[in-house]
């Protein structure tokens, strides 16, 4: 379990492809100060497990299916990724809970400056629409973000926008990114959780055995 806020700015320094899955290392002492065998550490939001590590990063297994839903499968060596550690119980919840499962990819469509601050807009698939809200919580790459404004539901292209302060512009990849980049996309988990109890709420026959 995550929180959305970013510790440190890593760097992917090998990538070794497999028949389903590729092995990827990636450059992070603070990530891996603590860290041991088996630790989870999201990487721009997908959460990975540590198989190796040294003093200056650490070695994880990104399965096929990881890098066809995620921004992943998109990095070479030399990408810049956002890294967060495990959320240890006790600590504060900087951001929300974030889980490391990404629902998808959205596609950055413009970035409109501000004086001291800069609003990216996103692609929303039609899927993902409903969990996402205008004020609720949204994580992009594995930053915590709030959603500044979203599209109307009548709009055929749906989207949403974050307004990122100097500090996240700064402390994580979002300030590197252009228009036509993609990125990582995890929703709410209690709009997820609402979704899925409305949708057994509407199946006719629900809970009965046959």
């Amino acid at each position: 379990m995550f929180t959305g806020i970013i510790e440190e700015l890593g760097v992917i320094t090998q990538i070794t492809p497999g028949p389903d899955a590729a092995r990827f290392s990636v450059r992070g002492p603070l990530a891996v100060s603590d860290a041991r065998h088996g630790d989870s550490i999201a990487v721009s939001g997908v959460c990975l497990t540590v198989i190796e590590q040294t003093a200056e990063g650490f070695t994880a297994d990104v399965m096929a299916e990881s890098l066809r839903v995620s921004a992943l499968g998109d990095a070479g060596v030399g990408t810049r990724v956002n890294l967060e550690r495990a959320a240890r119980v006790g600590d504060r919840l900087g951001g929300h809970i974030v889980q490391g499962h990404v629902d998808g990819t959205s596609t950055l469509l413009s970035i409109t400056p501000g004086e001291a601050w800069r609003v990216l807009r996103f692609s929303l698939d039609s899927e993902l629409a409903p969990l996402v809200t205008g004020k609720g919580s949204i994580t992009v790459d594995g930053v915590s973000l709030t959603v500044s404004a979203i599209s109307d539901p009548a709009e055929p292209e749906q989207w949403f926008e974050v307004s990122l302060i100097p500090e996240t512009l700064v402390a994580t990849t979002l300030g590197e990114r252009a228009v036509g980049d993609r990125v990582n996309i995890e929703t709410d988990i209690l709009a997820r959780h609402v979704e899925r109890m409305l949708a057994l709420a509407a199946t006719p026959n629900k809970g009965q055995n046959r």
